[in-house]
């Protein structure tokens, strides 16, 4: 495919073949655990309050590339065409944490109890939680460019939830977590989220003023932002290698979780997609912010989740493990939901563009 190609679909190489990606590194990082178990226990030793430094800067080359694609000059038209905001909102935050909760806690404690331990339970919910509490910040750019969503509009959608993010994903995951009887201290929460979202996001503000600045936003957008296209898409993959090699023996000793702990995180996905476009629908929003609205709730900012669940729980938790699996449905399950979108588009009005 050529560089024009990629450009107009809106999705790149490495992010279009991502869950082939996922699945290489996955073995790759089990052959690392298994047979060169040294390069894990060195690379363990670099660790400074529960969170592994070399995870924690691949996790950085990740977040950083993304958080610049947001330009909170756009928070200013909010007021123009609120509705499919409140949608993103009410979806996010008062729906998907507990029904990603109650979804997860039936399946690991009821139809799958008699296969999955409880201890292992409680920590496979405990992943699904941080899942469920992080609404997509990066890869939603490429579901709404792939449904010709109104980019202005989806970077205001985006750039809220990271204001959200800030003040509700601590208190929702604390108090979800209390629930399922694991402890989790505030002050560890709350350097997580510092470190993966206040910092990057405050470094993504800034780099995207400075730039803009000494040479124009035109440059920032077509000829900076792009030299870091694939930056995500390669700490993600070096990430998943680190992880599925600290965590090779947990995978090996339980294959068939993985399977199972993307049962719930599948039917949660598809839930909260269509509980926003049906609203977005019965809104008569257009349909280039009804589609990306539903893509964020469905969405995970999966990133996040695997930082917090190794801050929390460390990189051979099974909670770390259950956020990872998330990792491996994101990319099929949301091209699947970006292809019923773009069908179904005919159920809303025409799209209208949203300037900034």
């Amino acid at each position: 495919m050529s560089k024009e190609n990629e450009n107009a679909a809106g999705i790149g190489f490495f992010q279009r073949y991502l869950t082939i990606w996922v699945a290489i590194c996955m073995v790759v990082g089990i052959l690392i655990g298994k047979y060169l178990p040294g390069i894990p226990a060195f690379l363990n030793k670099f660790e400074y309050a529960n969170v592994s430094i070399p995870i924690a800067v691949l996790i950085w080359v990740m977040i950083y590339p993304m958080m610049m694609k947001v330009d909170f000059q756009s928070v200013k038209n909010v007021g123009k065409n609120p509705k499919g905001l409140y949608v993103t909102w009410v979806t996010n935050w008062l729906i998907k944490p507990f029904t990603m909760y109650v979804i997860a806690a039936f399946f690991l404690y009821v139809v799958f109890k008699n296969i999955v331990p409880s201890h292992l339970a409680r920590q496979y919910l405990a992943g699904a939680v941080l899942l469920g509490a992080a609404p997509c910040t990066a890869m939603v750019f490429v579901w709404s460019t792939l449904t010709k969503g109104d980019p202005a509009y989806t970077v205001v959608q985006v750039a809220t939830n990271n204001l959200i993010i800030l003040v509700a994903f601590v208190p929702i995951v604390k108090f979800l977590l209390g629930v399922s009887n694991v402890i989790v201290p505030w002050d560890t929460l709350i350097l997580s989220v510092v470190l993966f979202v206040v910092i990057p996001l405050t470094g993504g503000i800034l780099t995207r003023m400075q730039v803009s600045k000494r040479k124009g936003v035109e440059y920032f957008e077509e000829q900076f932002l792009p030299k870091f296209d694939n930056a995500t898409t390669i700490g993600l993959l070096l990430t998943l290698i680190l992880l599925f090699a600290f965590q090779g023996e947990v995978f090996l000793n339980n294959p068939l979780h993985i399977l199972l702990i993307a049962v719930p995180l599948t039917i949660q996905t598809f839930l909260i997609f269509f509980i926003a476009y049906f609203a977005c629908r019965l809104l008569k929003l257009p349909f280039n912010i009804s589609a990306p609205a539903a893509m964020i709730g469905a969405s995970n900012f999966f990133e996040l989740a695997v930082a917090v669940a190794i801050a929390l729980f460390g990189t051979t938790s099974p909670a770390a493990l259950a956020t990872t699996v998330g990792v491996l449905t994101e990319v099929p399950l949301m091209l699947a939901l970006v292809r019923i979108a773009n069908k179904t588009q005919h159920w809303f009005p025409k799209p209208v563009t949203h300037n900034k």
